[in-house]
């Protein structure tokens, strides 16, 4: 239930009660006083607990509050007064209104609108109220957004509604018609390149029921608003729209995620150093202010804007924070724990049953939390107000149910796995292998043709659920799967490892599949060694770099210099063996576009024919359930009406929709099974790769559908049945795609390199010296570009370095001044930029 991670004179918390009676998610949480303790819900109430005076250990709900019309979310407490006797509660909802409930009737008084999108925030001014919020303003801007960031966010259900990325309100008489590239789900506008009304994030003012004053506090949205004792305001807000101009383009960046002092509607400083949107604020008493973030971090500021405290320890979203008087903190999380903080450190980590939306303290130190359950705990240090044991074994139980239902054996979740009768269902063939469910576990037998009977082989090992330190990544078991955070805004990446393994194999490996830098080869190493206990170890002298060839570099090791009776030159990055690919994808986030993108075509009459039916969205679900389990890609088929589905909207959606269906084709050629079946149309007249290229590329390209492009065809070189294809077509597709190479968008150039040092790979092979002509101009071209980033510069320059080595084109490139181009390479401050100009220096000064 709780793990205790270290004692510094600290009290464990034990559950107190579980107040039952929200019928969704448990969102907000407002201690009022002595009075008792109202939440919020996705059910769309708002409900009063006040504690039991028989036992003074539970609570009981007192009243239900209703009102809304949607999800509910913060929420105020108004002390007692003239107008409020027992008191008053307002609340936030994403029906955009501010409801004012007296709790001596538990009738709505007041219903404040104004808003325009969800309330984020309530905060009490003296007799005044301040909310936020995110609202619209019109812009008549032509923009065009990096889709890119959109293809990757895999938003749930829930981060949708609570953070709004890119979704504006449809003003009720407006002209959709004129947006060029839009995307209407509900009542929501999601912008990719149109007319557009912006985003801003507002503070209103209200007194009484009337609103007396409105301010732009941010350029985004407003996710949270308290008030200091000083009297002063801090907001804390989401990512903001950046603009910066490029030759007829606007782009779109993620940036300032900050929190702001207010004195009245002046800001007088803003805090930076959160990396992604600011969820909660808190105050600190005596010390300054909390802040909760998407990043996973919780931060302690001084009000000068000092970084205090930085508190690491979630693996996920951080929703909410609070401090006590005692100076504890408690933090709640995506995660699904809520975790205690004493001096910067983590104390306690108290697991739930689901997320958790927020967590407040008490005054007497217990803590109050909110669950995605839909149930509201209490927990206490005190042992007198601990739940007797039949509540603890009660949760004891949710917790291990909770855990269940996401437990995974083999890659598969264990309540999916048929029961112990289908064992009375013959094999089809000898050693033909079936897991089934026994009690908590899995267990594998195999078909004993000969005695007609199904042998166990033993139990398959369990891999925990998807939010705890796991040692089985797709299927398959590893000694270690690492966390690892690339930084610069980067995805946190999974790193399998087998202690047999050399890492300095591992590292070269997963960086190549992940396709990030070599660069990060040695830090990746020595994260392996200290991560694995293997501070002496020693590399096999046996090892070979699985892209250069090379020996393992160890660190402190003297240089190892060739045998002077050898004249074979040593090369450090080339020639390059083997192909790339992009083989990792969201496919959540894949599968949410693509469902927003039929909505938006149903929505328009005169595009409604081109949308799917449910069946259709069925396949699509089906196809990606397959493309996940790639532990059955040797055995999972795709049925032909899948690719006829994939086919049908290539063709017929509009260019501006493509790029999601095009991301899951990438992922389709890596499987067996599917490249085979989108082979045999490949090779029609009506060539359908040929045609989405020349749709694509055609002006203006949208950088979303010439990434997803490029990756895809990157991707049919790890399948060989596509080389012919490639080698037929290579004109073509060089010349269609060669626009790429100027492209601002760094991830397009980098997938135009890979494109090309694939290409050279393969013509090397074929020995086809006209293709390697062409492959070697793409690369000098980008080798030489002045725009062109570090990484796409190094796979450009592998590429002419490895023509060069094995192909046929060495005296083309001599031609071309590739010395000049090496030198300039040799004396760059990047060490791979460097090594690569001096591998190709080499080469062009062998006879």
């Amino acid at each position: 239930m709780a793990s205790n991670s270290m004692d510094i004179d600290f009290k464990e918390y034990q559950l107190r009660c579980q107040l039952r009676g929200h019928e969704d998610d448990a969102r907000g949480i407002c201690i009022c006083g002595n009075a008792g303790i109202a939440t919020s819900s996705r059910d769309r109430t708002v409900r009063f607990w006040t504690l039991d005076e028989s036992q003074k250990r539970d609570y009981t709900m007192s009243k239900i509050l209703l009102g809304h019309t949607s999800f509910v979310g913060p929420l105020a407490w108004i002390p007692p007064n003239e107008d409020f006797p027992e008191g008053g509660i307002m609340s936030g909802g994403m029906d955009t209104l501010l409801l004012v409930w007296n709790l001596t009737t538990g009738e709505k008084v007041h219903t404040l609108k104004g808003h325009k999108l969800q309330v984020t925030g309530i905060a009490l001014d003296g007799s005044d109220v301040v909310s936020s919020s995110v609202d619209w303003q019109s812009l008549l801007v032509c923009i065009y957004i990096d889709l890119l960031r959109l293809v990757d966010m895999a938003f749930t259900e829930r981060h949708a509604e609570c953070s709004c990325f890119a979704a504006i309100p449809m003003p009720k008489d407006s002209d959709v018609t004129a947006l060029s590239a839009i995307d209407v789900t509900e009542n929501y506008i999601f912008i990719y390149g149109a007319y557009v009304f912006g985003l801003k994030g507002t503070l209103r003012r209200w007194r009484g029921s009337q609103q007396v004053e409105e301010w732009e506090a941010h350029k985004a949205a407003i996710q949270a608003v308290i008030k200091l004792p000083s009297g002063e305001l801090v907001t804390g807000n989401d990512f903001i729209p950046s603009f910066t101009t490029s030759p007829a383009v606007f782009w779109f960046s993620s940036s300032d995620m900050t929190l702001k002092l207010w004195k009245g509607k002046s800001c007088i400083h803003t805090f930076q150093g959160h990396t992604d949107t600011v969820r909660g604020v808190a105050i600190m008493p005596n010390l300054g202010i909390l802040s909760a973030s998407h990043d996973g971090t919780i931060r302690l500021w001084a009000l000068s804007g000092e970084l205090l405290m930085e508190m690491v320890g979630h693996t996920s979203i951080v929703y909410s924070v609070d401090a006590h008087a005692s100076g504890l903190i408690v933090s709640a999380s995506e995660d699904c724990s809520a975790k205690i903080w004493k001096d910067g450190i983590c104390v306690q980590s108290i697991e739930h049953p689901g997320c958790v939306w927020d967590a407040k303290f008490l005054e007497n130190g217990d803590i109050v939390t909110a669950c995605s359950d839909g149930i509201v705990r209490i927990w206490t240090v005190d042992h007198e107000r601990t739940a007797d044991t039949v509540e603890l074994d009660s949760f004891t139980s949710q917790i291990s149910q909770y855990k269940l239902s996401r437990k995974r054996v083999g890659g598969l979740k264990l309540e999916e796995l048929p029961g112990l009768d289908s064992l009375k269902t013959p094999g089809s063939s000898d050693g033909q292998t079936k897991v089934v469910r026994e009690g908590d576990n899995g267990v594998a037998y195999a078909w004993n043709m000969r005695e007609q009977k199904w042998d166990k082989i033993g139990e398959v090992v369990d891999g925990p659920d998807d939010n705890m330190k796991s040692s089985m990544l797709n299927g398959v078991q590893y000694d270690h799967v690492f966390d690892v955070d690339i930084g610069d805004g980067e995805p946190i990446r999974k790193l399998p490892y087998n202690r047999s393994e050399n890492p300095y194999d591992v590292a070269d490996k997963w960086l190549l599949n992940e396709n990030l830098p070599l660069s990060y080869r040695q830090q990746i190493v020595e994260f392996i060694l200290q991560n694995t206990g293997q501070k002496d170890f020693t590399p096999d002298p046996l090892f070979r770099d699985p892209y250069t060839g090379s020996s393992a570099y160890v660190p402190g090791a003297p240089s190892k210099f060739p045998d002077a009776s050898s004249s074979k030159p040593s090369y450090k990055h080339i020639p390059k063996r083997g192909m790339l690919a992009f083989d990792t994808a969201q496919f959540d986030g894949i599968l949410k576009k693509i469902s927003e993108f039929n909505s938006s075509l149903l929505s328009d009459p005169e595009k409604k024919h081109l949308s799917l039916s449910d069946s259709d969205m069925s396949r699509f679900n089906a196809i990606v359930k397959i493309l996940k389990d790639t532990s059955h890609y040797h055995s999972s088929r795709f049925a032909d009406v899948d690719v006829a589905l994939m086919l049908k909207v290539l063709k017929t959606w509009p260019v501006a929709l493509l790029f999601p269906v095009i991301d899951v084709v990438r992922m389709i050629v890596l499987h067996p099974d599917g490249a085979a079946k989108l082979m045999q149309h490949v090779k029609d007249q009506d060539d359908i790769v040929i045609e989405v290229i020349k749709k694509v590329t055609a002006s203006p390209p949208l950088p979303a559908n010439l990434l997803t492009c490029l990756r895809a065809v990157t991707n049919l070189f790890k399948n060989t049945c596509y080389h012919e294809w490639l080698l037929n077509n290579r004109a073509e597709v060089l010349d269609a795609l060669s626009c790429c190479c100027s492209s601002s968008n760094k991830n397009v150039q980098l997938s135009y390199a890979t494109l090309i040092l694939n290409y050279a790979v393969l013509l090397i092979e074929k020995k086809d010296e006209e293709g390697q002509s062409q492959v070697l101009s793409a690369a000098l071209e980008m080798a030489e570009g002045e725009t062109v980033d570090s990484d796409s510069r190094f796979r450009a320059m592998v590429a002419i370095g490895s023509l060069m080595l094995e192909g046929l084109v060495r005296r083309v490139a001599l031609d071309f001044d590739v010395l000049t181009i090496a030198k300039t390479a040799k004396s760059s401050k990047e060490a791979k930029i460097a090594e690569i100009g001096a591998d190709i220096e080499l080469v062009a000064k062998q006879s």
